[in-house]
């Protein structure tokens, strides 16, 4: 535990709370007031209310959407499953900024719609929900689908046997035992859509702002530090009630009802209405998920010969580098960012398996804390907090690194605790009684059997730390910059070259991100359901 402690201590603790503690003190020291000067402010009640809103309309959206498609690939056998399976999950693993993009070349200015019709949705709620539905769809079939996959239809066809019909049979059999996975996979899109910052910083525009852009817009563009800090404490107390009844719902999903395996439930679609259910589950993941990356694609391909790629070998003058050097510097850090996650997270997970109590839940919350606090806040919080001898790290290449495997901790612990502990201690214990030191243990007993878990925490951690925008783009140096930070800033100017290299740059990052997912698909196991 001294390693996973000592790493938040000092690279998430201390930071987030240099700029809390700067925000919240003034000229006569500190200033409690400020808080309830700050929340009862109209502008911040208005981001406030539309954070929450949209975050429960995106939800509700997402449930509607991507129900169905849960339904299909849980109970539904056919051609290109596995395949389609993989392309429902690659906007989930794409940065946000990434989805910004390709939704704002489907339905911004001179985008798709704009073209065909003339119809405009960029700077509109409308489209900032479109793409919520877009990067959250696999949250619901994986969470959902997988736990569906495993429930006996034998129950249920046993309730119409006794007389039930078939809408009767299904809500009171399935529905009661799909509830859990259904909460918690809305409370999870809750969550990325509560925190959204990529998404809504492109496609909202001025108009709209949720806590965590308004953070980014108090620290980076009016510098008040006290809006900030008191907009931090806020996103912090609600996120941490979210991951409370969360960590309630899994639990209560872990005793629902006894479960089959997976293979045994999917069968051909019968009949007419099956046919046309799934049917209309492959149009709705062409509309929504394939096409704003088509679009995307194409876009980047506008000019002819390749030149919106081409353009990113040159320096244009929007950074001190070519742009497609961001390439290399964003392979460069995820490496870096995942090796420490995997060391950091591979640790915690296994200090997490060998002890229990009070101590120990409090260590695991500790572990997620980075999803409960702005990433604007810890990155600006670096630039604060880590700017003196022994630590004085603002000009160190490391600190982009160490930003980014915050953010992948949490999935390498969620991802490696369940199979470190389902090994079986008896097996340790005997190779100790064998003679074999505790290295040796683990080299021989505990690595073998978590080897294909920890390949899949590592490459969720590279997938997360590539596309990491919030705290990166404080902390990544002008020379330097990572592809989501690259992207943003070409967007941010005027000019078809500017929009055509950020396309470039957003292909290029999806591509990376979906050859990375499809390196997990082929060592993944879906023993469990979860996502």
């Amino acid at each position: 535990m001294v390693l996973p402690v000592a790493f938040f201590a000092v690279f998430f603790a201390w930071p987030v709370a240099a700029i809390v503690s700067r925000g919240l003190h003034g000229d006569g020291g500190w200033e409690p007031g400020r808080i309830w000067d700050v929340a009862t402010r109209s502008d911040i009640r208005h981001v406030l209310w539309f954070t929450t809103w949209q975050a429960l309309a995106s939800t509700a959206l997402t449930l509607l959407v991507a129900l169905p498609g849960a339904y299909v690939f849980a109970r539904f056998d056919f051609r290109g499953k596995q395949i389609l399976r993989a392309v429902v999950t690659v906007p989930f693993v794409l940065p946000t900024v990434v989805v910004g993009t390709a939704f704002l070349a489907l339905v911004g200015r001179g985008g798709l719609l704009d073209e065909l019709w003339g119809v405009r949705l960029d700077t509109t709620v409308w489209a900032i929900l479109l793409a919520h539905v877009f990067f959250n769809y696999a949250v619901v079939v994986r969470t959902v689908g997988g736990l569906w996959s495993q429930l006996d239809p034998r129950q249920e066809e046993a309730a119409r046997m006794l007389g039930a019909s078939r809408p009767a049979a299904w809500r009171r059999v399935t529905l009661p035992a799909l509830g859990p996975a259904v909460a918690a996979a809305a409370l999870m899109v809750f969550l990325f859509t509560f925190t959204s910052f990529g998404v809504v910083q492109i496609l909202g525009g001025p108009t709209f702002s949720t806590l965590e852009v308004e953070i980014y817009r108090q620290t980076s563009e009016i510098f008040d530090l006290a809006t900030a800090a008191v907009l931090t404490i806020v996103q912090f107390v609600a996120v941490g009630a979210i991951l409370a009844v969360h960590a309630a719902t899994v639990r209560r999903r872990e005793t629902a009802l006894r479960l089959v395996a997976p293979e045994t439930t999917a069968r051909q679609p019968r009949g007419a209405g099956q046919w046309a259910l799934l049917a209309g589950v492959l149009v709705s993941i062409a509309v929504l998920l394939v096409l704003p990356l088509a679009v995307l694609v194409q876009r980047s391909l506008g000019a002819p010969g390749l030149g919106y790629y081409r353009a990113l070998a040159d320096d244009g003058g929007v950074f001190l580098v070519a742009p497609i050097e961001a390439v290399g510097n964003s392979l460069e850090y995820a490496l870096a960012a995942t090796a420490i996650a995997v060391l950091i997270g591979g640790l915690a997970a296994a200090a997490l398996t060998r002890r229990a109590g009070r101590l120990m839940r409090g260590f695991d919350a500790l572990l997620m804390l980075p999803l409960g606090v702005s990433a604007v806040t810890v990155g600006f919080g670096f630039l604060i907090a880590l700017d003196e001898p022994p630590l004085d790290l603002r000009a160190s290449w490391i600190l982009v690194p160490l930003a980014q495997a915050l953010v992948g901790v949490p999935f390498v612990v969620r991802t490696m605790l369940p199979v470190l502990r389902a090994v079986d201690g008896r097996l340790r214990e005997a190779a100790a009684v064998l003679g074999a030191s505790p290295w040796r243990v683990w080299r021989e007993v505990d690595l073998p059997m978590v080897r294909r878990a920890l390949l899949i925490a590592a490459g969720f951690a590279f997938a997360v730390s590539l596309g990491e925008f919030g705290a990166t783009v404080f902390i990544a140096r002008p020379d330097n910059p990572t592809l989501p930070v690259a992207v943003a800033r070409l967007l941010g100017r005027a000019g078809d070259l500017n929009y055509g290299q950020a396309m470039a740059l957003s292909t290029i990052l999806m591509v990376v991100c979906a050859v990375a997912l499809l390196l997990l698909e082929r060592v993944r196991t879906d023993r469990t359901g979860e996502f």
